[in-house]
């Protein structure tokens, strides 16, 4: 029987209900009414006696207010704060505070290790200060998102609800993707957060390429004068061992939780796969009904920065920019004060459909009536390239040639662009990257959901990587790439140690690619491009099967692709019908 549809102007009409909704709703948000006081440097205790400069942005006024506390370690704001003073005059404490070892913060820095105590020892110390209420709500991005989760399982019992926006609670599972090192992520920043602050940062951007060529990679901190403690530490801990427990929220944690939660990310956010995990584990049937019925989860069409409408080399229209203040202010009116602002009462998610470009709340996430759909890779043994003879159509391949390729670790495939939907048509010149498209679409496709590659491959190496891309090929000829994933091949189960593998051995490769929500538009082609390097975001592979972050030999590697009965190499794409 055909599924009955939805016709279009009763989805008009619902979303002219919740837009007219907003409108009351918002006119009920807390206004601003108070001047505001300011006490800055305020040192705070930690159990182990450092002290902590931390930011007060109060209403000039008696009485007791519920708190939106911020711990970063870029700089609590100082004098004349811009959204401590939005806050604060709408009747709010707004406490900002350096991390440990950051600015005025006592102690030494060491990336991410101590987040969870200190966030711990804050909520309790600002829970017992007079202009409290009782009420903590917690905000902030990247960093900041973190500081908020780790906290979260202790149980201040003066914690609330949270607001994590494009952020993560593994922070191995962020420094590593798939086996493989974040590097232009992740170089660049220690660089950055570990100079002295006199030390002109333009310096360090004109060093950044030769730094992140540097082998060993383990050592590429002498290119700064500096040695970089946590970051050393991190290359030399691929593995997600006791040494990340610190950093990671863990299975248990989730279940201490107790707070709404409002999660925020992009599509094409560097630290999207975390945002996800967040909400899914916080909706996973074994949290308490209580907890799960009060999670939240907003992606729009945006990077690590979040709420612009013009994106990498794609602009999504008006409609994709948010009103940051305005988005907190509904939360945390309905959370810290009770205010009825409507937001509780919405779905629990909303995306933002790209293609269509437009918003849609959902009731779960992935949404329940995904059509997981494979689509298929072929040729007839020369995908290499846009101008080679690669294809991809749903049909299951049956005696197709294999497609082979030369990886060169001193010539790797480049990034394109640092973030973002950018045109990856340069790349596909290359021999080393292997191409499959559907014919041009004759309708349009809709897909929202988690994306995966499942690849069947060998190689000449004994260690070796795989990358897979998901892009959106537009008739204009622009290849604007969606997301994309990294397997390195002795991280190939992740459930097993890791393990070289043999020489010119088939395996099979789960490329994780996150995930997406967009319209392949009727005109349009779905391409998936294959090769085995994507640098700087990713390390290069050096193909000896020497640990990687001490080695300075590589070799070139052979790669071959299967597509056939027998190992039916394809992309899973989430298709909503």
């Amino acid at each position: 029987m055909r599924k009955r549809q939805i016709p279009k102007a009763i989805i008009i009409a619902i979303t002219l209900f919740y837009f007219a909704s907003f409108l009351c709703l918002s006119q009920e948000l807390s206004q601003p009414v108070y001047q505001v006081i300011e006490e800055l440097d305020v040192k705070v205790p930690m159990r182990d006696g450092i002290r902590l400069s931390t930011n007060i942005y109060r209403p000039d006024t008696s009485g007791k207010f519920p708190v939106m506390l911020m711990r970063t370690p870029y700089g609590n704001g100082g004098e004349g704060n811009k959204d401590g003073h939005f806050y604060a005059q709408r009747g709010y404490v707004v406490v900002v505070q350096d991390t440990r070892g950051r600015y005025e913060s006592e102690g030494f820095f060491d990336a991410f290790r101590y987040e969870a105590s200190d966030g711990y020892d804050t909520q309790q110390w600002v829970g017992k200060q007079p202009w409290c209420n009782g009420k903590i709500g917690t905000f902030g991005g990247s960093y900041v998102g973190l500081t908020q989760w780790m906290p979260a399982p202790f149980q201040s019992p003066y914690l609330k609800t949270m607001v994590p926006a494009v952020t993560f609670s593994n922070v191995h599972d962020v420094v590593y993707q798939g086996g493989a090192f974040r590097l232009a992520l992740f170089g660049p920043w220690s660089f950055n957060m570990t100079h002295t602050y006199n030390v002109d940062r333009d310096s360090i951007s004109s060093l950044t390429d030769s730094i992140l060529m540097t082998l060993p990679l383990i050592e590429q901190d002498r290119c700064l004068g500096w040695k970089i403690p946590f970051l050393r530490d991190w290359l030399a801990h691929p593995q997600h061992d006791r040494y990340w427990d610190k950093t990671s929220v863990g299975d248990d944690g989730y279940k201490k939780i107790k707070t709404s939660v409002f999660n925020i990310s992009g599509w094409f956010d560097i630290v999207l796969g975390g945002t996800l995990e967040n909400f899914n584990r916080m909706t996973d049937p074994s949290i308490a009904p209580e907890v799960r019925t009060k999670q939240k989860l907003l992606i729009g069409p945006w990077i690590h920065g979040w709420g612009r409408s013009e994106v990498g080399e794609l602009d999504f229209g008006e409609t994709a920019a948010i009103n940051s203040r305005e988005l907190h202010l509904r939360w945390f009116d309905s959370e810290l004060k009770g205010k009825n602002t409507g937001i509780m009462e919405e779905p629990p998610v909303k995306i933002f459909v790209m293609g269509e470009n437009i918003w849609r709340f959902e009731n779960e996430w992935p949404l329940a009536r995904t059509k997981y759909q494979k689509y298929y890779f072929h040729s007839k043994g020369k995908a290499n390239a846009l101008s080679g003879d690669g294809f991809l159509n749903v049909k299951l391949p049956k005696n197709d040639l294999t497609d082979t390729f030369i990886y060169d670790p001193e010539n790797p495939v480049l990034t394109p662009g640092s973030m973002g939907p950018y045109d990856q048509k340069n790349l596909e010149k290359r021999e080393d990257v292997l191409v499959y498209s559907t014919k041009i679409l004759k309708k349009d496709i809709e897909v929202t959901g988690p994306v995966k590659v499942i690849l069947y491959a060998a190689s000449s190496a004994v260690n070796t990587d795989f990358t897979a891309k998901l892009v959106d090929v537009y008739p204009d000829g622009r290849v604007i790439r969606l997301c994309e994933g990294i397997i390195r091949a002795s991280f190939r189960d992740p459930d097993a140690l890791p393990s070289n593998i043999q020489p010119n051995e088939v395996y099979e490769y789960h490329i994780d690619l996150w995930a997406t929500s967009n319209v392949f538009k009727k005109g349009h082609h779905i391409r998936v491009e294959i090769s085995s390097s994507s640098f700087p975001r990713f390390d290069r592979n050096l193909n000896t099967g020497n640990f990687f972050a001490t080695d300075t030999t590589y070799v070139k590697a052979t790669q071959t692709v299967y597509h056939s009965s027998e190992y039916p190499s394809c992309i899973v794409l989430p298709v909503i019908e």
